[in-house]
């Protein structure tokens, strides 16, 4: 029984054993698998010329903007002016009622006429030595104290008549005929609009970056495609001690008013020495943690066909879709610019620019 058994495992061993040794010959003849070729687009890297820049985000501010008030309290009598006005310096806004200040003011007129006429009078009996030098002084004091309440008077009428300081654009109005107004009470905007400035800050490292004169392009959202031109104006000679940044100033033409006060924007200090770049479209770039990267494409020795290297690069500044790179890739040699992301170093390639998209220093979409 037992040498029954032995011989049935003896004879089960034997069958598994030239089993597992088939399966064994059959595994070391299987061809390794292979990868497809991957169809990708490709684009040649080249040497480009850019403008050295120095990007910021810059608020408009007008070249000049009050907002027009009183100085002087009073209910509003005439309104010269409408919303959105154009007015030049000097121009009649508004004015007060002064009917009071008009009794006050013929009233001073007669004080001061009697006091300069008592004055003459007692500078010729002074002359006469009728008088004694303490009375023609008294008259004296009298007339110049009536002639100061008189021009105390006029000043204050005056302010009841609200003028331009300056030539712009008035915004909203925000009183209405009847009305009293307080001192400093808003009565609408004026904002002088040509030209316009544009403050932005910069980190001290770009101190030297912002210098007067300097060119500066500026581009806002509300206007798609259109680049507005200025140049640094000022900035400022002290530091934020909280930030470390400093402020600049740069001064835009703004003949067709379509700037306004309170716009943001990105702007752009063109620097005198422009940068040399070895440029690729930023699509090539395979963005990861442990660095950047791109696919070099390479001829097969043997003329089969070809595939990519990867290449771990160092990169430099971007302009519209291209990005510089600095270390990493020569001029003239071909990287892939669409799939990167399925590419492997080694892995065979097929290049495909049929329906490529063709990238621009200055793109502009169309649903910008």
């Amino acid at each position: 029984m037992i040498k029954a058994f032995l011989t049935v495992l003896g004879l089960l061993g034997l069958i598994f054993t030239a089993i597992f040794l088939v399966k064994a010959k059959q595994f070391e003849a299987a061809p390794p698998m292979a990868f497809p070729p991957s169809v990708v687009t490709s684009a040649v890297a080249q040497e480009q010329t850019w403008d050295n820049t120095v990007k910021a985000t810059g608020s408009l501010r007008a070249s000049k903007g009050v907002m027009v008030s009183s100085e002087v309290p009073g209910t509003v009598s005439k309104i010269f002016f409408e919303s959105g006005q154009e007015v030049q310096a000097g121009d009649l806004l508004l004015a007060l009622d002064d009917s009071t200040e008009q009794a006050q003011l013929r009233s001073a007129e007669a004080s001061a006429q009697l006091a300069n006429l008592n004055l003459n009078r007692s500078r010729e009996l002074l002359g006469s030595r009728t008088i004694s030098q303490s009375e023609f002084d008294r008259a004296e004091a009298t007339a110049s104290e009536a002639n100061a309440q008189l021009e105390q008077i006029k000043a204050v009428l005056a302010k009841k008549r609200i003028h331009a300081p300056f030539s712009g654009t008035l915004g909203i109005r925000l009183v209405d005929i009847g009305e009293y107004l307080s001192p400093g009470v808003a009565i609408a905007s004026l904002q002088q609009l040509d030209p316009i400035y544009v403050d932005f800050n910069l980190p001290q490292k770009q101190l030297q970056s912002a210098a007067k004169d300097y060119p500066v392009e500026v581009t806002i959202d509300s206007f798609p495609g259109k680049t507005f031109r200025g140049a640094v104006e000022a900035t400022n000679p002290e530091l934020d001690p909280v930030t470390r940044t400093f402020r600049v100033r740069a001064i835009l033409e703004n003949s067709d008013r379509q700037l306004r006060p309170g716009m943001f924007g990105s702007v752009e200090v063109i620097q005198p020495d422009p940068l040399e770049v070895v440029a690729i479209p930023n699509t090539a770039i395979y963005y990861q943690a442990y660095g950047n990267s791109i696919f070099v494409i390479q001829s097969n020795a043997d003329g089969s066909g070809k595939t990519v290297e990867q290449r771990f690069v160092k990169l430099g500044k971007s302009k519209g879709d291209f990005v510089s790179v600095t270390q990493g890739l020569e001029p003239g040699e071909e990287v892939a610019t669409a799939g990167v992301f399925k590419l492997s170093n080694g892995r065979a390639v097929v290049i495909d620019n049929s329906k490529a998209l063709t990238p621009s220093l200055n793109p502009q979409p169309d649903n910008a």
